[in-house]
């Protein structure tokens, strides 16, 4: 019985000791997502995005402050942009208000969409966090503490943080059908697996982050000129272009089909009422 305890003890502690970053990459990985729902899916979806939004604030929780505080010194050091965010407010307010034509999109969603795209590759870059699973393995850990908790942890990790990804390009896409736009959303997939591989490369090798766009814009163009047209980074993001896009394809047909035989569960609710016959059940 103690050793039991013991084990289970050290289960807690093996997973305590990789809550901290797993969350933090899992809130940045499924800000896409919350993102997509709102701009692509809309009150349609209401539901899913309060779930959403709860999983945001329970991995946001454990960086919280340590986030508050990086973005009180970043507004305290860099008062030049006050008047930026002033007049970018000021725009935003007037476009919800008095200027939005609902036959176009209006600037607070093409906002959303900057940052859609920005924070898209912070869902795929979880496949990279494999390099903690070796560390992981290196550790003086039991087969089993391996076998039954840290690998369980890491799958559910990375499933979690690329389907993100996943639901994010399907809810693109079936947004892409409903304007009249499906044949685009091969290329458009493909576009965003390239710019994400691009991202992934930047974050793991040069240690940007997706709010560098805004905070160090200048630092971020520089080293992206300078180190991306090597042959090293090229064939690196290469190989990582054809990992999304294989895992994204695969994962993206049981997708699918788990969201189809959702759709056939609550087909009379829907004929009943309002049916919706796009493509993502959620």
């Amino acid at each position: 019985m103690t050793h039991k305890i013991t084990w289970i003890a050290d289960a807690l502690q093996v997973v305590r000791n990789n809550s901290g970053w797993m969350s933090w990459n899992l809130f940045l990985a499924v800000v896409p997502f919350a993102l997509s729902i709102c701009l692509f899916r809309g009150r349609r979806s209401r539901s899913y995005l309060w779930w959403t939004g709860l999983f945001l604030f329970a991995t946001f929780l454990p960086k919280g402050a340590l986030f508050v505080k990086y973005g009180i010194r970043f507004l305290r050091d860099n008062r030049i942009n006050h008047f930026v965010w002033i007049v970018t407010s000021v725009f935003i307010a007037l476009d919800i208000w008095l200027l939005r034509d609902r036959r176009s999109r209006s600037l607070l969603w093409w906002l959303g969409f900057f940052v859609f795209i920005a924070f898209l590759p912070n869902a795929p870059y979880v496949l990279t966090d494999v390099i903690h699973l070796v560390a992981d393995i290196r550790q003086n850990y039991s087969i089993w503490m391996i076998t039954l908790v840290v690998i369980p942890q890491y799958f559910l990790f990375t499933l979690i943080g690329f389907e993100a990804y996943v639901l994010s390009l399907i809810s693109l896409g079936d947004y892409l059908k409903r304007q009249g736009w499906g044949k685009f959303i091969l290329g458009t997939e493909l576009i965003l697996h390239g710019l994400s591989a691009v991202g992934i490369y930047l974050g793991r090798f040069l240690r940007f982050n997706s709010w560098d766009i805004v905070t160090e814009l200048d630092s971020l163009a520089e080293r992206a000129v300078d180190d991306l047209i090597g042959k090293r980074p090229i064939f690196v993001m290469a190989i990582t272009f054809l990992v999304i896009t294989a895992l994204y394809w695969m994962m993206k047909q049981v997708s699918l089909g788990i969201i189809q035989r959702q759709q056939q569960a609550i087909a009379p609710k829907q004929n009943h009422s309002n049916p919706d016959t796009s493509t993502a059940g959620f």
